[in-house]
């Protein structure tokens, strides 16, 4: 029973965290959602900052805090090991839900782009930042960065073992192409009003700190060959030569910069 809970415990997890990144697409966009990151609701805008400056805050609180290892290990005392991933997600999920909800919009314009053909462009980056963010998470492991994986195993009675990467394809580039995907995705805009703005400028300072988190978290658990990788590979910008491929090298860094 513990095992079928926990296997829909995982789905169900997935399936909400599809539902809140599909609707994310719409809410930076504001295309085809009934509240989108600039929806005017009369909310003062030192009051909107306030509120929007919290929710972001929150997020950010709960993303990091769970996914260091010192948490995990404390957790995982009190929520069994295969679903520490799942609910990691859902609470993740749960706070994005959240914020969209609550997110109090700022349209004084910062700036707009009036020419068509620029308008197209910036969209088309805007579509091409989303596609290197899902995209990036099936060059390492989609399923087991969503703990579907975790519970599958669990369910069959197979011990999980984390998976091992070679660095593929964008992580051959920079080391984060996940996080480099977002910040596309969230200044791609002909837009840009002083709420998006914020929310740019909030999502990617939160984005930096967290891979300088992360990647301390890497260095103590891998060592050398995190350090390695570190010095060939750029951080979220491609302005290094890809490293080459090696059948002995397993670059960790595509699991534990996303989490």
């Amino acid at each position: 029973m513990r095992k079928a809970i926990s296997l829909l415990y995982g789905i169900a997890s997935y399936v909400f965290f599809l539902g809140v990144f599909l609707y994310s697409l719409g809410f930076v966009s504001g295309f085809g959602v009934p509240r989108s990151i600039d929806s005017a609701d009369g909310t003062p805008a030192l009051a909107a900052g306030l509120i929007d400056c919290v929710l972001l805050g929150l997020f950010a609180v709960q993303h990091s805090v769970m996914a260091r290892p010192t948490f995990k290990r404390w957790w995982t005392r009190f929520v069994p090991g295969e679903i520490e991933r799942s609910t990691f997600v859902l609470l993740s999920s749960l706070l994005m839900a959240l914020l969209f909800w609550q997110w109090r919009a700022i349209p004084s314009m910062v700036w707009q782009v009036g020419s068509p053909a620029g308008a197209a462009a910036i969209w088309a980056a805007y579509c091409l930042g989303w596609m290197v963010v899902l995209f990036s998470t099936f060059m390492i492991s989609h399923f087991d960065f969503f703990g579907l994986r975790q519970v599958w195993l669990a369910a069959r009675d197979v011990p999980y073992r984390p998976p091992e990467f070679a660095t593929s394809l964008l992580y051959r580039v920079v080391r984060h192409p996940l996080m480099l995907g977002f910040v596309i995705a969230f200044w791609a805009t002909p837009a840009m009003t002083v709420g998006h703005l914020l929310f740019a400028l909030l999502s990617t300072g939160y984005i930096l700190v967290g891979i300088q988190l992360e990647e301390k978290d890497l260095v103590r658990e891998h060592g050398v060959r995190y350090e390695e990788y570190r010095r060939q590979v750029s951080m979220i910008l491609p302005l290094s030569k890809p490293i080459a491929r090696s059948s002995d090298h397993h670059d960790p860094a595509p699991r534990g910069v996303s989490r």
